[in-house]
């Protein structure tokens, strides 16, 4: 299935590992967390290597190994957990993770900007709903913001002080 990134479709070139499955001789794998915890630094560094993380779990045990990750897939089981953007917010302004960051799971159309401003970039999608709007070039879009995120902002100029940084 594509994934969105940027302003359109792209081609998913990543593969989840499935569990046992050996890895492959080489293109990029998708491991979970606990796959990567059991394997470690015995993966060849001829892949390229993305973690997915779920809900729940504690990201602080792979911050050490974020360098080694040009993926971190964060799991949305249910459009209503918010947890993904704590992660996201943690990976990016705690970590300083700098690879591709990717919301999987029940995305919906509504998020997709939220999402963006925690640091995501990319999105695999299962609703089909926001997929279809999405494929008819439907963006969404808001000018104005309260609070500064991550990623390109226009400041607003008709309320300089409502997105003043703390001091």
């Amino acid at each position: 299935m594509p994934v969105f990134k940027g302003d359109g479709f792209v081609s998913d070139d990543w593969r989840n590992l499935a569990q046992g499955d050996d890895l492959p001789p080489g293109g990029k794998v998708i491991l979970t967390l606990a796959q990567w915890q059991a394997r470690g630094l015995d993966v060849r560094s001829d892949i390229l290597l993305g973690v997915l993380i779920e809900p729940g779990q504690d990201i602080v045990t792979i911050a050490p190994d974020l360098a080694r990750f040009a993926l971190v897939a964060v799991a949305f089981p249910k459009f209503t957990d918010g947890r993904g953007y704590s992660l996201a917010r943690q990976l990016r302004g705690h970590f300083g993770f700098a690879g591709e960051l990717r919301a999987t799971g029940e995305v919906l159309f509504d998020q997709l900007q939220l999402l963006a401003r925690c640091g995501f970039d990319s999105f695999d999608i299962n609703d089909r709903v926001t997929i279809r709007l999405l494929e008819k070039g439907r963006r969404p879009r808001l000018g104005i913001f309260y609070q500064p995120g991550l990623g390109p902002e226009t400041p607003e100029r008709t309320r300089p002080l409502a997105r003043r940084a703390a001091s």
